[in-house]
């Protein structure tokens, strides 16, 4: 799915003289990143071996050159961890069809704990949903089958969702904000799982399917998704803003269960009316309103 030298490449590319004060003494360059033996003085190695890196002939680095090469092209630390991930699949070949994935009872029991007053799914490594309480899902995906998680094969994807489904797009008012995160997400997944062949279909048929993946794919940009914002255009109970925090599960690290708070009394109003409809109680006791934005009423 991805290669070390192509990662390494990509990233040199972006990194110019200037912004490490590098001299150049006025030579012609043809491209405005570093080249070569450039990055390779400045990481400590030489400019034979770095090249075998950038063309993946070099076998496994040792830590200590990939920490230099990550000084020198100033990667953040998900990049960093996405490097060293890069790294140890040198070797490795073929892909492998994983078991379908299966939500630990603990996160159920805990999402089941959630009730209906708080929004929250619980997503596979690939951004399958593996389960969700049903105020999430009339937020997300209320034109999907709220039961469709309990198949395997035939659980929502939200990479497909965002790329694929017209509606869901429609519901995003930052829709690119939050697509380039899935894309940068999904690259930092294939890094930790190489061998993972459902996702390398995944990732394949999103290239195929959508210019835009494509495009974005081919930024090489890689992040981690944490805590963010989804500003929403709900279809049922209009303008939304809610803020989303993922939450990792020591049962099963490759799972993260993913909480929505809304993020202002208007967003918060939204929400109960959605509850309502779900419960069908005109008398639902409101949910807990954060205190940060309690007092902008008035």
């Amino acid at each position: 799915m991805e290669s070390l030298g192509a990662f390494l490449k990509s990233r040199r590319d972006q990194v110019t003289p200037d912004a490490i004060g590098l001299r150049t003494y006025g030579n012609s360059r043809r491209v405005p990143g570093l080249r070569r033996e450039e990055l390779a003085h400045l990481a400590g190695v030489s400019a034979g071996y770095y090249t075998r890196l950038e063309q993946d002939q070099a076998g496994t680095a040792s830590t200590q050159v990939l920490d230099a090469l990550a000084r020198v092209l100033d990667l953040d630390e998900v990049e960093k961890v996405h490097l060293h991930n890069l790294a140890r699949q040198t070797n490795q070949t073929g892909l492998v069809e994983p078991p379908a994935e299966q939500p630990h009872p603990r996160v159920l029991a805990l999402l089941d704990s959630l009730g209906e007053t708080t929004p929250a799914i619980l997503l596979g490594r690939r951004g399958d949903v593996l389960a969700w309480n049903r105020t999430s899902h009339a937020l997300l995906a209320e034109h999907v089958d709220f039961n469709a998680p309990e198949d395997p094969g035939q659980r929502p994807s939200i990479p497909r969702m965002f790329f694929l489904d017209p509606l869901t797009r429609d519901l995003h008012r930052n829709w690119d904000e939050l697509a380039r995160v899935h894309v940068a997400y999904l690259r930092l997944t294939a890094g930790r799982f190489p061998a993972d062949a459902r996702l390398a279909n995944l990732i394949g048929e999103l290239t195929m399917r959508s210019d835009q993946f494509a495009q974005m794919w081919a930024t090489r940009e890689v992040a981690d998704c944490t805590t963010g914002d989804m500003h929403l255009q709900h279809p049922t109970v209009g303008t939304a803003s809610v803020a989303y925090q993922v939450w990792l599960q020591p049962d099963s690290p490759d799972h993260r269960l993913e909480i929505y708070t809304p993020n202002d009394v208007t967003s918060a109003d939204a929400l109960q009316l959605l509850i309502r409809r779900i419960t069908g109680d005109g008398t639902t006791p409101r949910a807990q309103t954060p205190t940060r934005f309690q007092h902008h009423g008035d």
